[in-house]
């Protein structure tokens, strides 16, 4: 995958599959693929933020059940670490919903040569008689 900073036009397939990945992958892998340097890192940076959240709400759950099986301690929510993760993962997705749709909206079908700039198809010559 080369990332440059100079933005290229894409063609309607690329922005397709860019599209796919970020919407179905990896929020902001597709808009890097695209050229969205800043987008790509800011959804890419926001999702891990926001997966990051949710593993610590897991992680801190966890613990908190294995303490109550093993003594009465009160219970205590930790749900704030969930919803904040899933609301930067959301802003994320949605963020780069937004950079597909107009990556797609300006993706060019490639123009056909001109005529004379193809060479002729090579045939056998007809036999002699």
């Amino acid at each position: 995958m080369k990332i440059s900073s100079v933005e290229k036009p894409l063609n309607p397939a690329k922005a397709r599959n860019c599209f796919l990945i970020n919407q179905f992958a990896t929020p902001g892998l597709g808009s890097l693929m695209a050229g969205k340097i800043f987008s790509g890192l800011g959804q890419l940076l926001l999702a891990l933020a926001g997966f990051g959240l949710v593993l610590v709400w897991f992680g801190l759950t966890m613990k908190q059940e294995y303490n109550i099986m093993n003594s009465d301690a009160p219970p205590i929510s930790y749900a704030r670490y969930f919803f904040a993760g899933a609301f930067f993962f959301a802003a994320s997705w949605f963020w780069s919903l937004g950079t597909s749709l107009n990556l797609m909206r300006r993706a060019k079908t490639p123009e056909p040569p001109p005529p004379g700039s193809i060479p002729p198809r090579i045939t056998k010559p007809p036999p002699k008689m």
